[in-house]
């Protein structure tokens, strides 16, 4: 399991508006190339946003599914990217110091994933996921940079 925490300076609101913009993943979650769309009912369980992810030439094309929705405390969401593997991604949000504390926890979501996940792999998902969180919490603190 990664774990990662971070306390931001806006309401659980706010921080849950940006969680369900599908658009903004494009910018806040490291790796995430394009938000090519997103299923109309996004971002009620079992709805969809649709993104290309990779690392310099190499890409794959994907999807993401709602698993959770409990605005404005808890999303879970199954993250897609084979051949790499699937994730399950649990963003956690508690009212906290006129701001909101966001847990982001980040497991291996089928069998061949947990295979991979070992102990190297859980810091380097860390590490990226403590970059996604300082791009979230510009997000929602400022506004921008745009995901657009």
């Amino acid at each position: 399991m990664a774990r990662n925490s971070t306390h931001i300076n806006a309401s659980p609101e706010r921080v849950f508006e940006v969680l369900t913009d599908p658009d903004a993943y494009g910018y806040w979650v490291v790796g995430s190339k394009e938000i090519r769309g997103a299923d109309p009912d996004w971002p009620q369980p079992g709805s969809q946003f649709h993104h290309t992810v990779g690392f310099g030439p190499f890409t794959v094309q994907d999807a993401t599914r709602v698993e959770l929705y409990e605005p404005p405390r808890r999303l879970r969401l199954r993250a897609k990217a084979r051949p790499l593997g699937t994730a399950r991604v649990t963003m956690e949000l508690k009212p906290a110091d006129g701001g909101t504390d966001v847990t982001m926890i980040e497991d291996p979501a089928d069998p061949l994933t947990a295979i991979v996940f070992n102990p190297l792999t859980h810091l380097l998902v860390r590490g990226r996921n403590v970059e996604s969180l300082r791009r979230l919490k510009q997000l929602a603190e400022d506004g921008g940079p745009s995901a657009g």
